[in-house]
């Protein structure tokens, strides 16, 4: 038998009596699991509240330590997304907020992702206030965001929203945007995933005339405009 194992067992029988189990008592066995890593860990002899109680402990201890990355997987292993909370806030006091959004995002905890994407907003961080919002599916707010990124010309912001909320007529309005910018790549992939041919082939036409051949090419085919397509393809191929 594991000499881990063998420790745990010892501590089982001997020390705790369930259910009011001391997770203290497993302090005595954490540096040994710490430094097998949580990798290479294999609780599966344990019953579930041996297991639980494990990695609670082996979770703190990573997070007491600063290993934020390795207290995240122990607590997701073990079901504790009221832990997961205080890695969330971890992240944030060191401004990792891109790991901070993904924890409160595991913990299912949409209070700090609200108030997160709230105070990512006040402070201009853009991309990182739409994550916590489609964290949350919070689709009116991400709308109001996503039409001043347009009005903005942040076409990249709004393309990540519009894309989360899969709004059709606000692609369309954004592809509209894009031409009146001379984006024309933008406007092709808005049309695209509005999935409007009609728009599509207003931009293969656009294209044709402001002689981006390929761009109008690449309209007319995700139009089904076979007969455009095969015109561009006979009277422009090099």
């Amino acid at each position: 038998m594991d000499i881990v194992q063998k420790m745990v067992n010892n501590i089982v029988e001997n020390e705790l009596t369930p259910p009011k189990q001391d997770l203290n008592k497993f302090q005595k066995i954490v540096p040994s699991l710490m430094k097998k890593g949580l990798a290479n860990l294999d609780l599966s002899m344990f019953s579930p509240e041996i297991k639980h109680a494990l990695l609670i402990v082996l979770g703190e201890e990573y997070e007491r330590k600063g290993n934020l990355n390795d207290a995240v997987k122990s607590f997701v292993l073990a079901g504790a997304k009221d832990k997961l909370r205080q890695v969330g806030n971890d992240y944030e006091s060191i401004a990792q907020y891109e790991n901070c959004i993904e924890v409160y995002r595991l913990g299912e905890d949409h209070d700090s992702l609200l108030r997160l994407g709230k105070k990512m907003l006040e402070e201009g961080r853009i991309g990182h206030a739409i994550k916590s919002f489609i964290a949350i599916g919070d689709v009116a707010r991400l709308k109001e965001i996503g039409d001043q990124c347009v009005s903005k010309f942040k076409f990249d912001y709004a393309f990540e929203i519009f894309s989360s909320i899969k709004d059709k007529e606000r692609f369309i309005e954004l592809g509209s945007k894009c031409i009146e910018q001379k984006e024309y790549a933008y406007a092709l992939k808005a049309f695209e995933l509005a999935a409007s041919p009609e728009h599509l082939n207003q931009l293969g036409d656009t294209c044709l005339r402001e002689e981006q051949i390929s761009k109008a090419l690449e309209a007319y085919s995700l139009a089904g405009n076979t007969m455009m397509s095969d015109f561009i393809k006979q009277n422009f191929s090099e």
